[in-house]
């Protein structure tokens, strides 16, 4: 691959809905006064407010009226999988989900109704309420979970020479836009037990630092993760193996059922890395945090500038300074 090669992919990851959406959330940090040193570090996928020696762990999440316009079924069966990920990412264990739903009737309601519903059942995590309103103009969702860790995963902790390990479920398919679902045709068991890998991770101290791989893909992911640590990231194209079919430039902005960055000492990553093969999830180094602040696309000798946050901020909460 040529540089010009690099660059151009650079450049098209750069200006991708998925990527650019996420600019959104510094409009929306800046209004409310937040930073991440806020309660709860807003930059990390939950809010980790310490308590009884742990962590009380708070997200939520709110679906774009596309998606759930197309899919209204998958949307509900999102909403609860993409919290229990982000608690997972902070090296915790989900309690419960609340949901918030819109519609204009309950026929409409209905599909988005079961999805949340066969989602709770799966995973084993609780609906316990929420808001319902029946005369919207229009379907809308979103939900939020509480969970608990006894020691972290967070965004704040990579380091220079830690080696980025991209842990990825290859065994499913797209199912609408670019997400890539591997959890619907798994047994219960086995989404259980798969999540249940990251709090095993952080309390063995083999991780401290990491996200769940979101809208934005891998590459937007290690962007966030980059800015939030105040490093930068070289990802190495040839280490990348997506599915069979799947285009490079597709798989670094999907956004799949089951992924996560894990920023891991050298030393431990032929552990980390065994640990998700053992139960048939796709592990290995894909780059590596640097010094710096660019996040970069290498390949053998070539590489290309993808983002730097020190001179265009991504999340812009102040987080090299928090």
């Amino acid at each position: 691959m040529s540089e010009d090669d690099i660059s151009a992919l650079a450049e098209r990851l750069r200006t991708h809905p998925s990527i650019r959406s996420k600019l959104g959330i510094a409009r929306a940090t800046r209004a409310l006064g937040l930073t991440a040193a806020s309660a709860g570090r807003p930059g990390d996928d939950a809010a980790a407010l310490p308590h009884d020696g742990g962590y009380d762990l708070l997200a939520g999440e709110g679906f774009i009226p596309a998606f759930i316009e197309n899919d209204p079924w998958f949307a509900g069966w999102c909403a609860v999988m993409v919290n229990l990920s982000d608690i997972a990412a902070m090296g915790g264990r989900s309690a419960a989900v609340v949901d918030q739903i819109w519609a204009p009737s309950g026929e409409a309601a209905a599909p988005l109704l079961k999805g949340l519903h066969d989602a709770s059942a799966a995973y084993g995590v609780p609906l316990v309420g929420g808001h319902t309103n029946l005369s919207a103009p229009a379907l809308g969702l979103a939900a939020s979970v509480f969970g608990k860790a006894q020691r972290l995963i967070t965004s704040f902790n990579a380091a220079p020479g830690d080696l980025l390990i991209a842990a990825v479920d290859h065994r499913g398919s797209y199912r609408n836009f670019d997400n890539f679902c591997a959890a619907l045709d798994a047994p219960p068991d086995r989404l259980r037990r798969d999540l249940e890998l990251l709090p095993q991770l952080a309390e063995s101290g083999l991780t401290r630092a990491g996200k769940d791989i979101s809208q934005g893909g891998i590459i937007g992911t290690a962007l966030m993760l980059a800015e939030c640590s105040g490093v930068g990231i070289d990802i190495d194209l040839p280490a990348l193996v997506p599915p069979p079919g799947v285009s490079i430039e597709r798989w670094l902005r999907s956004f799949p059922s089951f992924g996560f960055l894990l920023a891991v000492a050298p030393e431990n990553a032929n552990a980390v890395c065994a640990r998700f093969c053992a139960r048939g999830i796709d592990a290995c180094a894909i780059g590596r945090v640097t010094e710096g602040s660019a996040v970069t696309l290498t390949h053998g000798h070539e590489r290309a500038l993808f983002w730097d946050p020190a001179q265009t901020p991504y999340l812009d909460l102040g987080a090299r300074h928090a």
